[in-house]
């Protein structure tokens, strides 16, 4: 057989993925909601004994037969489930909400889909929109946890104000703490400064008009290194992207 067609037939065998909220070790049939059955038997036209994957996006990844493939309460029987440890170094990147919100959402993909950690839209002065709809960004967050097969999903807070980010303790106790801005002054580029082998790092990323002087004055202050993410002037969001690949795989 052809190694094209040989790739081909792996994918096409491996089993689909979903979500579920939460898991309980101790049972060993789950009844799924309506909306995961549904796609499951209409969708794909799944039956009784087909196998697939389900994770809750904390590490657990469950391998599980059809047992009842009715459309709106599809249950499972779990076969085997599996842990992945989480990440050594957690990476968090705290972005302002943007003007567009489908720029934001192509960030949260992007972001989730590179193994971000969490996410924390900011509020700036500069911020435009406030909108913030988590039902609809939450669910952004798992189609592309399951699209890029990951069992972790990215913690996303709810919006803050800027001036509040400095008395959140998992930004104060970061090992290493960046902001990015395109103010003209000294800074330092994000790869020459990142240190794989500490615990956590965090970086600030400001709003289609960028941050204002006062706002960068009030993270150096706060023990923030200011950074540069290259030589081009950058979206908000493709920043935010830039930024997070940089501190994943530096």
């Amino acid at each position: 057989m052809p190694v094209c067609l040989k790739i081909a037939k792996l994918i096409f065998m491996t089993p689909p993925i979903f979500y579920i909220n939460e898991y309980d070790s101790s049972k060993k049939q789950i009844a799924l909601d309506e909306d995961t059955s549904k796609h499951i038997v209409q969708v794909l036209r799944m039956k009784k004994r087909e196998e697939l994957n389900l994770t809750d996006g904390k590490g657990n990844l469950l391998t599980a037969e059809i047992i009842d493939d009715h459309k709106k309460h599809c249950s499972v029987q779990i076969i085997d489930s599996r842990f992945t440890p989480p990440d050594s170094r957690k990476i968090t990147v705290a972005i302002s909400l943007l003007k567009n919100s489908s720029r934001f959402e192509w960030f949260l993909e992007k972001a989730t889909e590179i193994g971000i950690h969490e996410i924390i839209p900011l509020i700036c002065k500069r911020t435009e929109k406030q909108k913030f709809r988590e039902d609809r960004m939450q669910n952004i967050l798992v189609s592309a946890m399951l699209q890029s097969q990951q069992s972790w999903l990215p913690v996303l807070h709810k919006p803050i104000d800027y001036e509040l980010i400095f008395r959140q303790e998992e930004i104060i106790h970061a090992s290493q703490k960046f902001i990015a801005h395109c103010i003209e002054e000294e800074k330092r580029n994000l790869a020459d400064l990142v240190n794989e082998t500490l615990s956590s790092q965090v970086i600030l990323i400001g709003p289609e008009g960028d941050f204002t002087n006062e706002e960068v004055q009030l993270a150096i202050h706060n023990h923030f290194d200011a950074v540069s993410l290259g030589e081009t002037r950058l979206r908000a969001e493709t920043a935010g992207i830039v930024a997070a690949t940089i501190l994943r795989i530096c």
